[in-house]
């Protein structure tokens, strides 16, 4: 294998793409079928990947590190294809009478469940409801609310397990 190809625009750059899609064209063909699971659109999608990359060297670009490159065009276009494929079966959907929520209808949805999760916290006794709302509702870890809260990491995730536990027998299938 060769360790960190690059690419330079400026000097006759074909032998060097050509030993690039010698040494890497199986590769991004099955890091392509990974995320694609079809052989013949990992092909395509392999193929398109190399032209890609020697379009952008034609247009003067140098790549310094072409496994890399290559690797991330090759992810793009399978992504691409994705997305392209599921807003295709979401027009299809919407064709047939499929209507997806609103925006407005979204954030209504979101305050109710905000709402509900406030109602429901409420009922946890403190210290426990402000260990459980830190650590699940703004994301922190057990040690940064110690540092915040000025108790130790572990005095930190007994309350999260007492409020979790006080949670549970509030919730209707608790």
């Amino acid at each position: 294998m060769i360790a960190h190809m690059q690419i330079r625009a400026s000097h006759n750059a074909e032998p060097d793409f050509g030993a690039a899609f010698s040494e890497y064209k199986d590769e991004i063909f099955r890091h392509c079928y990974f995320i694609m699971y079809s052989r013949e659109l990992a092909l395509e999608l392999m193929q398109e990947a190399f032209m890609k990359t020697w379009e952008y060297i034609a247009k003067g670009n140098d790549i310094e590190n072409v496994r890399a490159f290559l690797y991330r065009t090759a992810s793009n276009l399978c992504f691409n294809y994705k997305r392209k494929k599921h807003e295709a079966s979401l027009e299809a959907l919407q064709e047939e009478g499929f209507d997806p929520p609103s925006e407005d209808e979204r954030l209504k949805r979101d305050v109710v469940a905000e709402e509900q999760v406030i109602r429901v916290l409420k009922g946890i006794e403190e210290p426990y409801r402000t260990a459980v709302s830190m650590r699940y509702i703004q994301g922190l870890s057990p040690a940064e609310i110690a540092d915040i809260l000025g108790e130790t990491a572990n005095t930190v995730s007994v309350r999260i397990t007492r409020g979790i536990k006080q949670l549970r027998t509030l919730l209707p299938d608790g």
